[in-house]
């Protein structure tokens, strides 16, 4: 037989013998995951600053602002974990931006496209990485909330369950945070513009007051957006009470924006890459 007369293979299976195996995406992911922190083991100036804000957070809001703001029955410290958990996580989501957005600049990505990966490994890898970092800082800053009077009124498992919410919302966040550096032209806009966001969606929220001091107006955004609803199931959580229904609306939120913004991110990805 000829070369002619060979059978002419079509665009489409072409595409489908060149589409990575879903073992082979897992392998991809875990490797790029691997090769962000050891990136990170290696600038342990990045862990350092990392976990010494949320220190100084819980230490300045328990003792500084804790004898003005009234909780009720509720110690301020109780009530405080919850919220700089989660303020903690939505900050350091932008580190998933800032850090495609240098990988970007660099043309490190256009080393990554080079490679019979698949694509969507580099921002697996990435988000997942980061999900390791944010764990040992919750777990650090839980040690310091209980070091400072902080009580569980619940039991272990409600904890960790609010824990694991915590960090699960980071990992969707780290998703959008995503998108904006893949977007920016540069790690200095990323930054500046994940910033205006998660600002507003922390402030605006029931992290640090309760949502009813605040102004008429402003109790229905900051009672309903994602950042508060995770904050209410992780405080249901440790506080006692009705969870059921702050737990489904908090997951709903994460699993919502976790496949929305997985979605475009890699989608803007395969453009740019």
């Amino acid at each position: 037989m000829t070369v002619l007369d060979r059978p002419r293979i079509s665009d489409a299976e072409l595409a489908r013998e060149a589409r990575p195996r879903a073992g082979q995406v897992v392998s991809d992911a875990l490797t790029m995951t691997w090769r962000n922190l050891v990136k990170l083991r290696r600038n342990p100036e990045l862990i350092v600053f990392a976990t010494i804000q949320p220190i100084i957070f819980v230490l300045m809001f328990v003792y500084v602002f804790g004898g003005a703001i009234k909780t009720g029955s509720v110690p301020y410290v109780d009530f405080l974990m919850a919220g700089v958990w989660v303020q903690t996580v939505t900050f350091g989501a932008l580190n998933t931006g800032v850090g495609l957005a240098e990988d970007l600049q660099t043309g490190l990505i256009e080393r990554f496209r080079s490679l019979p990966m698949a694509r969507s490994a580099v921002l697996v890898g990435r988000t997942l990485a980061d999900l390791v970092r944010n764990l040992f800082v919750v777990a650090l800053m839980t040690l310091v909330g209980f070091l400072v009077g902080f009580q569980n009124h619940t039991t272990f498992a409600a904890l960790v369950l609010g824990l694991l919410i915590v960090l699960l919302f980071s990992f969707a966040l780290s998703w959008l945070s995503a998108l904006l550096g893949l977007v920016a032209p540069n790690a200095e806009t990323a930054q500046a513009a994940f910033f205006p966001v998660s600002a507003v969606l922390v402030f605006a929220s029931a992290a640090f007051v309760p949502v009813a001091t605040m102004p008429g107006w402003l109790q229905g955004f900051a009672r309903n957006q994602p950042v508060s609803q995770v904050i209410g199931a992780a405080r249901a959580l440790v506080l006692g009470g009705p969870t059921a229904g702050h737990v489904i609306s908090a997951l709903l939120w994460i699993g919502g924006l976790t496949f929305v913004f997985a979605w475009l991110a890699i989608r803007r990805y395969r453009k740019v890459a």
